[in-house]
Formats: C-alpha cells, sequence, structure tokens
C-alpha cells in the first residue's frame, strides 16, 4: 500500500484531527489510536447501534485502539515511547495543554527529530482567539460558509454535515504527506499548524477577492450561483428532484435548446453568463415548466441524449441502490465483531497501482493494548497489569 510503514499516533479527539489519521490509514499507514481510558468523546457520539458508535467505526476504522491516560507522567512517557519511532504524531488539544504535560514540540522532537507533528485546533496555535474551543461550527459561521449558504429570505444555515472538519482534515493529511516529503529529503521534522477555520474559508477564495476588488459583500443565492445560468434544481412531475448545471457556454445552450426555447439561445444577451444572469428567471422557469411536465426518466434520458448535465437528488436510499456506487465499490461491506457486516463508505481517491482499503473498523477501547504495549514497545505483562489497576491505561 501506498503509506504502508509510515507509522502514525492519533491522539486527537472528534473529527478533524483524527479523520486526517483515518485518511492516511486507508493508503496503508500503520496508525495507533489513543484515547484515554475513560473512553473517546467519539464513542457515544451521534448514532448508536447495540452500543457501538457509527461515527467511531468510520473515523477509527484501520487503526489499533489503545487507551492511555497522558495528563499522567507515566502515561506521557509512554506515548514518548511510541513517539521515538513514530513518523506523525496528531493531536488537538488547546494550545499549551501538551506542553503542560511535557509532549510539546520540543519535548517530541528532541526524543524523535524526525517526527512530523500536526497540530488541529479551531483557530491555530497563534492569534488572539487561538485559545478558544475549535469545533466545526464555530469554523462554518467565521469562515463565511453559514452566511453564503441558505436562501435570500432565510437565515444563514450551517451544514448537516460535519462539513469543516472534514475539508480541514483533507488539507490536513495533504500538509503531512508534504511535511513527511521534506523530511524524507532533510532529515528534519516540523510542526503543522493546522487550524479549522481556515480550510473551509480557502475554499470560498473568491469571496476575498471580490470585496477585495469590487468592496462586494456575497449574499445567500439558494440553489443559484453568481458564476453560472442555469444552476438550480427542478422538480419532475412524479416528485423526483434534479440538481441541474449548465456552467460552460455550450451546455447552457444544449440545456434551454431541449426545453424548446431556441429563442432565448439566439437572444444576443444569452451569449455569455453575464447576460443569462441578467435572465436568469426566464431561463430557469422556461426549463422548471418543461421539467415539471415530464417523468423523471423521461427527464434523464432527454438529457443524456443530448449530452447535458443534470442529475437526481439522492438520499441514502437512493445510493445504497445506484449501479455506479455499487460497480465501483464505493461502499464495501467490512465485517464488524458486534455488528456483523457493515456498508461503510470506502478509500476516496483511487491509486491504481497501490490501492488503499478499509481494512477493519473502529475497535473495542484498549484491544490493542497488548500488541502496542507489549509487542511493539517490548513492556512485561505484569507492567501492563499494574497500569491497568492504575487506571493509566
Amino acid at each position: 500500500m501506498a503509506l504502508e510503514g509510515i507509522k502514525v499516533v492519533d491522539t486527537a479527539t472528534l473529527l478533524a484531527g483524527p479523520l486526517i489519521a483515518t485518511l492516511l490509514g486507508d493508503y496503508g499507514a500503520d496508525v495507533v489510536k489513543v484515547e484515554h481510558p475513560k473512553g473517546d468523546a467519539l464513542r457515544s457520539f451521534g448514532w448508536v447501534k447495540d452500543g457501538v458508535s457509527l461515527w467511531w467505526l468510520f473515523v477509527n476504522r484501520n487503526k489499533a485502539c489503545v487507551t492511555l491516560s497522558l495528563s499522567r507522567p507515566d502515561g506521557a512517557a509512554l506515548l514518548k515511547e511510541l513517539v521515538a519511532d513514530a513518523d506523525v504524531l496528531i493531536e488537538n488539544f488547546r494550545p499549551g495543554t501538551m506542553e503542560r504535560w511535557g509532549l510539546g514540540w520540543e519535548d517530541l522532537s528532541a526524543v524523535n527529530p524526525r517526527l512530523v507533528m500536526v497540530r488541529v485546533t479551531g483557530f491555530g496555535q497563534t492569534g488572539p482567539y487561538s485559545g478558544r474551543p475549535g469545533y466545526g461550527t464555530l469554523a462554518e459561521s467565521m469562515s463565511g460558509f453559514a452566511h453564503l449558504n441558505g436562501y435570500p429570505d432565510g437565515p444563514p444555515t450551517l451544514p448537516p454535515l460535519a462539513l469543516a472538519d472534514g475539508v480541514a482534515a483533507c488539507v490536513g493529511a495533504f500538509a503531512t504527506l508534504a511535511a513527511l516529503r521534506h523530511r524524507d529529503a532533510t532529515g528534519r521534522g516540523q510542526v503543522i499548524d493546522q487550524a479549522i477555520y481556515e480550510p473551509l474559508f480557502w475554499m470560498f477564495g473568491t469571496q476575498a477577492l471580490v470585496y477585495d476588488q469590487l468592496g462586494e459583500v456575497p449574499g445567500r443565492t439558494g440553489n443559484r450561483t453568481p458564476m453560472t445560468v442555469p444552476r438550480n434544481s427542478f422538480q419532475a412531475a412524479d416528485g423526483r428532484w434534479f440538481g441541474l448545471s449548465g456552467a460552460s457556454q455550450s451546455v447552457a445552450e444544449r440545456v434551454v435548446r431541449l426545453v424548446g426555447r431556441d429563442d432565448l439561445v439566439e437572444q444576443d444577451w444569452f451569449a455569455d453568463h453575464t447576460g443569462r444572469l441578467a435572465h436568469q428567471d426566464e431561463v430557469e422557469d422556461a426549463i422548471a415548466d418543461w421539467v415539471a411536465k415530464r417523468s423523471s426518466a423521461e427527464v434523464t434520458a432527454a438529457f443524456e441524449a443530448v449530452g447535458a448535465a443534470i442529475a437526481p437528488v439522492y438520499t441514502i436510499a437512493d445510493i445504497m441502490n445506484d449501479p455506479q456506487y455499487a460497480h465501483r465499490g464505493t461502499i464495501p461491506v467490512v465485517d464488524h465483531d458486534t455488528l456483523g457486516p457493515v456498508r461503510v463508505p470506502g478509500v476516496v481517491s483511487r491509486l491504481m497501482a497501490t490501492p488503499g482499503a478499509v481494512r477493519h473498523l473502529g475497535r473495542a477501547p484498549g484491544v490493542d493494548n497488548s500488541a502496542v504495549f507489549e509487542g511493539r514497545l517490548g513492556h512485561s505483562a505484569s507492567e501492563m497489569a499494574a497500569w491497568r489497576e492504575a487506571g493509566l491505561i
């Protein structure tokens, strides 16, 4: 596998930090998940079946699960043993917490100068907000996302998923690989200061340019965008909704000719997106009327015939039964000790020579304590028993 041999220690909680380790583990990295002996907060987060958190299954797949109290000196010493031959350590405690435990960058890099330390927080390690709690919802609010999401006559709208955490995880995983590339070239590790709000803000890059250069504050546009017409959702006669985009001139022309409005295409204003934006209602009302008179099957067939861009708005039930998802194995079946066969989102990007895989799902607390503390670090069974008695693991 692409990252086979890379050792990762994941001490982070909830989503953004652990998801960085999840992505690395999907491609073969050897990930050790360190959680408090009382159990990680994610184990009681969201949906639960038979005492098993479904979020835990997803986020902590492909990870060895150990328990360890990092705030205790003997726990910090054990973590340093894990770090001694690790490539990456991921943490998401408030700035200063790891230093207080004797586990800051100076402490860990002294043990392993080649270490890459990924520090995930809401607002970064520096600045006036660095000490604030760092949940993704705050990032979705302060990045500009909520302000731009929703309809003009409605309130700012937060996403129904951990969007900021997921985006930060993808960017953080990329940064980790960049730091490992630098480490391999120079022999020196480094700190990655990964704020959660910054990647989501980056994805809205044009809002900064628009404000800086034009003095405009973009607002909510619902399903529309200020760049493309047509772009909206449309409902067929049988109730199925479709998402449609005419991002290029040729596709916009095909869509409008398909719905029988060649007269609109012949207008001078139709020749570019600026003109179409000025006549957005006229263009999209024509499409809405045409779609509303036809079944979803008729709509799909007609659009496919002319090479126009449209897709049904799916629920998860639709996704689970879709032949494209099935053909590509987007949702593989993985066995779990308690739940049996479980369908779970698979590896995101396909590496054709070294594909990733979901080898197992998130496991029970401390199930790998013996394999890691005895097998990897060389401690004895009697030491393990004493640590359990003392609540260290």
